[in-house]
């Protein structure tokens, strides 16, 4: 039964629909892998072992009565703790909110996962509040990269990230303001899509920045990636913010290939301020897919600052009465980027705003003659737990809001991203890029991470656990 852990969610529900393991005895193998290995890896909060056998025990069910099997039936996930889970309270990795009383129903999304066959079994650590790159929680601990524990995750989704990349369940959601699915997807050597901002329900999920939240699947394969998103697709009343766009399903046209396909790369502000490794992934991606062209996308410095601004004074904004009445409780680190929040101008944010529109022009206008867009996910390859600084341009930087450097300019936008791992031979961790598609063609991207993946370019296998 071990080994079938190591395989996709799909493998797992073909073995389950044909008899070959029941989905109780796959819940139970994932259950003592989280007790066996999460230790080590800090991924997990909250397990949710009776629910999940249970949700087992109903798959096995289904399948003696002969009725159809969804797409991840009896394949386990788990969710970042920002996720309403029935009967637990919605931490957002904070000390505060555990207080809170226990959800009384699921996120849509998690809801439309199990609907999909795929058995819930618990909840991830992330970043307090989400407001976090690196994967370190000052209540929970840090989640820690499984294939070098030293070194980080990435954050805010840590957790979800050494949750996929550790074997401990193929598929995870997690949430992505500034970069948040990106960054540990590029870290922990995992596959993560932030879909176009508004094409996922976010109801019954705790919020960061209302006009940057995204929220999407992490996987160690793109056929998952794609499962996941399907089943989580299609609009929700109970999300008044969701854009009402009509789904385009991406698993049925995964193989399709990428003839046709104008693909380019993003240079100047996306080919600097990176460590070597950075740009050397992109180069080989470009390489297998036979890409010579590269654009600009011209003001993405001040869409990052912009990006910034707004990430401060929403979230301050949001958290107000908490900083008034609770702030010895915040992770120091948190609490004094939203106290510097709270005491910016509103004008500034104003202004931030009008800039994004211009800016999302400018970017739409690229996908006028081009389909596909790469671009590096991380400056750098994971750097280790409670580094503070690292040195890019022959610079020395804060690590912690360096590490988005290439991933707020294009969620500021709310484009959607498809992030592959690349490894280089000799080294313990990958590299991540990004595929950028126009809005709402996350299957485009998903088809182009899917060749780099049939090719071997890129690669998310489960790190060996010692």
């Amino acid at each position: 039964m071990t080994p079938l852990l190591d395989r996709p969610a799909h493998a797992i529900a073909t073995a389950v629909r044909d008899g070959v393991a029941s989905a109780v005895e796959v819940t139970r193998a994932a259950l003592g892998r989280i007790e066996a290995r999460d230790g080590a890896y800090g991924a997990f909060t909250d397990v949710v072992a009776e629910r999940a056998l249970g949700k087992a025990a109903a798959v096995d069910a289904a399948r003696a009565r002969g009725e159809r099997m969804g797409p991840l039936a009896g394949a386990p996930f788990a969710v970042k703790n920002l996720f309403d889970v029935k009967g637990l309270p919605t931490r957002a990795g904070s000390k505060i909110n555990r207080e809170l009383t226990p959800a009384a129903a699921d996120a849509t999304l998690v809801a439309r996962l199990e609907h999909a066959g795929a058995v819930l079994v618990g909840a991830l650590n992330m970043g307090e509040y989400a407001y976090d790159f690196t994967g370190q929680n000052a209540h929970d601990g840090p989640s820690r990269n499984p294939h070098a524990l030293a070194h980080m995750t990435g954050g805010s989704s840590g957790g979800s990230g050494a949750a996929v990349s550790g074997g401990l369940v193929p598929i995870a959601l997690g949430s992505d303001t500034n970069g948040s699915i990106r960054v540990p997807s590029a870290f922990c050597g995992v596959f993560g899509l932030k879909p176009t901002y508004g094409r996922l329900s976010r109801a019954r999920t705790f919020p960061f920045v209302a006009s940057l939240d995204h929220v999407g699947p992490f996987a160690r394969s793109v056929a998952d990636l794609a499962l996941a998103y399907d089943a989580m697709i299609g609009r929700d009343e109970d999300d008044p913010a969701q854009a009402d766009v009509a789904p385009i399903p991406a698993a049925l046209g995964l193989e399709d290939g990428i003839a046709g396909l104008r693909i380019a790369r993003l240079g100047g502000y996306f080919a600097r301020s990176g460590e070597l490794c950075a740009f050397e992934a992109v180069d080989r991606v470009a390489a297998a897919l036979k890409v010579g062209r590269t654009v600009d996308l011209p003001d993405a410095a001040r869409a990052r600052a912009a990006a910034y601004l707004i990430t401060m004074i929403e979230g301050a904004a949001l958290h107000l009465e908490r900083l008034q009445t609770r702030v010895e409780d915040f992770d120091p680190d948190v609490r004094d980027r939203l106290i510097a929040g709270a005491m910016l101008p509103g004008a500034w944010l104003v202004q931030a705003q009008k800039f994004r529109r211009f800016f999302r022009a400018q970017a739409l206008a690229l996908f006028d003659d081009v389909d596909i867009l790469l671009a590096p996910a991380t400056p750098c390859r994971a750097p280790k737990l409670g580094q503070n600084t690292f040195t890019l341009d022959g610079k020395e930087q804060l690590v912690r809001p360096n590490i988005g450097v290439f991933t707020q300019p294009l969620s500021f936008i709310g484009l959607p991203v498809v992030a592959v791992p690349v490894w280089t031979d000799g080294e313990a961790l990958p590299m991540g890029v990004q595929i950028v598609a126009p809005p709402w063609r996350e299957d485009l991207a998903l088809r182009v991470a899917r060749v780099l993946e049939r090719t071997g370019v890129v690669a998310a296998p489960v790190a060996h656990f010692a």
